[in-house]
């Protein structure tokens, strides 16, 4: 924890998966008075538009974990982003020279998943990548009436089936 350009930040490690990531952003909101949360991580490419490196940020996330069951709602809710912090990412994105794919993501249980087209399946929706927490951050900044946002580097593509070295991925 810190401060940058004179704002208090906390940069930290959220684990892997749905369930560490809802540990942590319940725990930063509900305990530390955290109002903005954005996850920073990468994603297997579903779509065959997208290449290595390049960016996304995932203005929802679909899921295929029972995460949501636990606000006991009778439906299935669309977890999204802040629109704010969305917003102000894509303009950071332009003012670098980066053109970031915006879109839904997978927040996948699964990592190595049985069923060798549900990436196929995931993008005939319009997914654009595969990643393990978004889903959880954005329900858990929904539920608290907070702000979050994903923001992803291709690491490797499930269409291609290319991928990033481990030293790449530092």
């Amino acid at each position: 924890t810190g401060e940058y350009k004179g704002k208090k930040i906390s940069v930290m490690g959220s684990g892997m998966g749905m369930p560490s990531i809802g540990i942590y952003s319940y725990e930063l909101i509900k305990f530390y008075g955290v109002k903005n949360i954005v996850r920073v991580g990468s994603c297997g490419a579903i779509n065959e538009d997208l290449n290595l490196y390049d960016i996304i940020l995932a203005n929802g996330a679909s899921t295929n974990s029972n995460f949501q069951s636990t606000y006991k709602l009778n439906g299935i809710h669309s977890a999204t982003a802040s629109f704010e912090l969305l917003l102000s990412a894509y303009k950071s994105c332009e003012k670098l020279g980066v053109k970031p794919h915006v879109g839904n993501v997978l927040s996948s249980d699964i990592f190595y998943h049985a069923d060798q087209d549900s990436g196929k399946k995931w993008a005939s929706m319009g997914c654009l990548g595969v990643e393990m927490e978004s889903y959880a951050l954005f329900a858990t900044a929904a539920y608290f009436g907070k702000k979050a946002l994903t923001l992803l580097t291709v690491s490797d593509s499930l269409v291609t089936q290319e991928e990033t070295t481990a030293k790449e991925r530092e």
